[in-house]
């Protein structure tokens, strides 16, 4: 009976001290499974996201240790996260696959759970959640949980609060992930609007062991942004309205300004608040020109077609 493949996509990015510690916690929870559950064997497929350090070269030395198991892509430069998903998921040959980071705040004895959840469950998808933010930043925490409840009041595409990337899904999953072409990705929000079948495995978030995160607060914030928008038509209502009310606004200053002027007769008092009516009118423009403009750069990516990312060197 042939034996079915899990794959694991890591994205890396300057993670030269991490990847040998990452490796060896691997290779030990899958001797593991693989004797509870024989018929399963497994692939690795390793991401080095444009990294500046010996990254690839921790990579070249895994697949000369384990050439069937250890399968790298090199990116010509760095081009995010997402790009380094999409590569691995189209590389990935696997009958499940799973993504995860190679810090080990995802933790690999999940991925048995994980497993049995989609073979002995019936679930398609398995995701983690954090219940808590130990160790992180009250600042980040506090924005990280705001994001959650905004996205969720204004998408129909519902985010559960502290999912991580880290799941394993079927291959039906992850081909349906693949049939969406667009070039701007917020896989939180892609694996949630594919739907199927989904569980989430609980647990307490882990410190990074190795290295420090790449993601800066601004980073995490941009990519907020990209996942509202990328999954909501509200701003550009929101943008609408806004406009309708400052509209209403001026109609009234203007009749004021009228009005007074008939009543006192003085053309030079009032300018102060004329000017404050104008500053404030054109703030409200600006932001809403900055909304629209945001969907309107969105498009223009689109349709330039260019490809996500640029593999330089694979195996």
């Amino acid at each position: 009976m042939r034996k079915r493949l899990i794959s694991i996509i890591v994205p890396c990015f300057n993670e030269e001290s991490a990847l040998p510690e990452y490796f060896k916690a691997m290779q030990k929870m899958f001797l593991n499974l693989e004797e509870k559950r024989e018929n399963f064997t497994h692939e690795y497929i390793f991401i080095d996201d444009g990294s500046k350090d010996s990254t690839l070269n921790e990579m070249e030395s895994l697949a000369v240790q384990e050439p069937d198991q250890v399968h790298f892509i090199s990116f010509s430069r760095n081009f995010g996260k997402e790009a380094a998903f999409l590569a691995g998921l189209r590389a990935a040959k696997g009958d499940y696959i799973a993504v995860m980071d190679v810090d080990l705040q995802d933790p690999p004895e999940m991925i048995p759970e994980m497993l049995k959840g989609i073979v002995d469950e019936g679930y398609d998808m398995v995701g983690s959640k954090r219940v808590d933010r130990s160790g992180e930043p009250l600042v980040r925490s506090f924005f990280a949980k705001f994001f959650y409840k905004f996205v969720n009041r204004i998408s129909d595409t519902k985010i559960v609060e502290g999912v991580r990337d880290y799941r394993l899904m079927t291959r039906q999953v992850v081909d349906a992930i693949l049939s969406m072409p667009e070039t701007n990705r917020f896989s939180k929000g892609i694996f949630s609007w594919v739907g199927f079948k989904t569980k989430y495995l609980p647990y307490k978030n882990v410190v990074r062991e190795e290295g420090k995160s790449r993601f800066t607060f601004w980073k995490l914030l941009n990519y907020s942004l990209d996942g509202i928008i990328d999954f909501s038509e509200l701003p550009l209502t929101l943008a609408s309205f806004v406009g309708i009310i400052s509209c209403f606004l001026a109609i009234i200053a203007m009749i004021f300004v009228i009005v007074r002027r008939l009543i006192f007769g003085d053309p030079v008092s009032g300018w102060a608040s004329l000017v404050t009516i104008i500053l404030f009118i054109g703030g409200i423009q600006l932001f809403c020109i900055g909304i629209v403009g945001k969907y309107i750069g969105r498009i223009y990516l689109e349709t330039k077609h260019r490809p996500i990312y640029v593999i330089k060197k694979k195996k």
